[in-house]
């Protein structure tokens, strides 16, 4: 994928061909390489317009051909298609967690060169983790024998609602004391380099959208259970962030009006029974004080029948939270991400049950609920492919 130093100025083409050459680009760099006829169809463009745009992407180096590829319609001959052109430099992403940090590097094309993970106290902020990320991405460099000059871009992962406009921290985070932050800007600031931040589940369905279980799948819903949950949703093949960045706040959806208090003030939130705080909740009475969701499902697939009831408990919740996002957009492909996914069918099994018996039947038949493929590392990757989207392309394209 080509990327050059962060000094490229800003895009000069403002107009339609402008918006359509970077649609493109973020269209090759989600998918890989495509047929012209695949770009046109996927992005709603005439072919004369898509013939058009890509001849002048492969003139200034920004697409390259690659004529060998098995693309194939019919008898003919193989659809020639065009991917975004290799080049030097590194992306970096950062996928901030309650407990940790996990930060990548890739080269323009996607390749995973270092990756590297470290604790983080309870309660951290914002500016106190802010040194941490950029020392991180500093010795990832290191590692990986590139210097500072080669990072072109970062995507930040965050667990809560990031505002789209101001790119900070919105309410109902996790992380209270990242509310209001913009991290983008810090890193950005100190690196030299576009950074762009957003929500762990959006960049994890992105990951999976690129890489993972949903490639190919046009509308996809990823639901992230663990300290909160949080949903990332690819429709029509775009990753949907609704107006103001915060769609899929699937967690703070209310299931029991007179339920527990969650921590966004509201009763009976589907995080209330359904996440690892929850869980743990219901069995630390009687199985102890220190226990933790692995032992939780560690002794559900031993055959433990409280774990195994809290854990399907779970999943059922889980089941109707999911139904009422599958009702208003028909998703293809639901994929489960966290911990509790761990415990295999125990939990699978008992998401599918709540979908079944809450949605509209048409669009839980039409549903497949499966496990996401890219596991922990999912958000991270998905960082990296942010940071792909935010990079500067050659002759003033992104």
């Amino acid at each position: 994928m080509a990327r050059t130093e962060a000094t490229t100025p800003a895009p000069s083409g403002t107009g339609p061909r402008g918006r359509n050459q970077r649609a493109v680009v973020r269209l090759l760099g989600e998918r890989g390489a495509l047929s012209r006829a695949a770009i046109a169809r996927t992005l709603e463009l005439s072919p004369t317009t898509v013939a058009g745009i890509v001849a002048d992407l492969v003139a200034d180096g920004t697409l390259v051909e690659n004529p060998a590829d098995p693309v194939t319609r019919g008898r003919g001959r193989p659809a020639r298609t065009f991917g975004l052109a290799p080049q030097g430099g590194v992306v970096g992403g950062v996928d901030v967690g309650r407990t940790h940090v996990r930060a990548a590097l890739a080269t323009a094309d996607g390749q995973v060169v270092a990756e590297r993970e470290v604790p983080l106290p309870l309660g951290h902020s914002g500016p106190e983790t802010t040194p941490i990320v950029l020392d991180l991405l500093a010795d990832l460099l290191e590692a990986s024998g590139r210097a500072p000059g080669d990072l072109r871009a970062v995507g930040l992962g965050l667990p809560g609602p990031v505002e789209r406009s101001s790119q900070t921290v919105g309410p109902g985070t996790i992380l209270s004391g990242w509310v209001g932050y913009d991290m983008a800007r810090e890193v950005g600031a100190r690196l030299g380099v576009p950074a762009a931040t957003d929500n762990d589940a959006n960049l994890a369905v992105l990951a999976e959208s690129r890489w993972g279980a949903a490639r190919g799948v046009r509308n996809a819903v990823y639901v992230k259970i663990s300290t909160g949950i949080g949903a990332g949703m690819v429709l029509d093949g775009h990753l949907h962030r609704g107006f103001g960045g915060t769609a899929g706040e699937l967690g703070h959806s209310p299931l029991e009006p007179a339920g527990a208090v969650c921590r966004c003030g509201n009763r009976g939130c589907l995080e209330t029974v359904a996440s690892v705080p929850s869980a743990l909740e219901l069995l630390r009475p009687t199985l102890g004080p220190d226990l933790t969701i692995d032992q939780v499902i560690e002794a559900c697939g031993a055959g433990d029948p409280a774990c195994r009831r809290v854990i399907e408990d779970v999943g059922r919740h889980v089941g109707r939270g999911v139904a009422l996002l599958a009702n208003l957009v028909d998703p293809e492909l639901i994929l489960l991400g966290g911990p509790f996914v761990r415990a295999g069918e125990a939990f699978l099994g008992a998401v599918r049950t709540g979908l079944r018996r809450d949605a509209i039947p048409s669009v839980a038949a039409r549903a497949r609920v499966e496990r996401g493929l890219l596991g922990d590392r999912a958000a991270v990757l998905g960082a990296l492919a942010l940071a792909l989207e935010s990079a500067p392309l050659p002759g003033g394209t992104g």
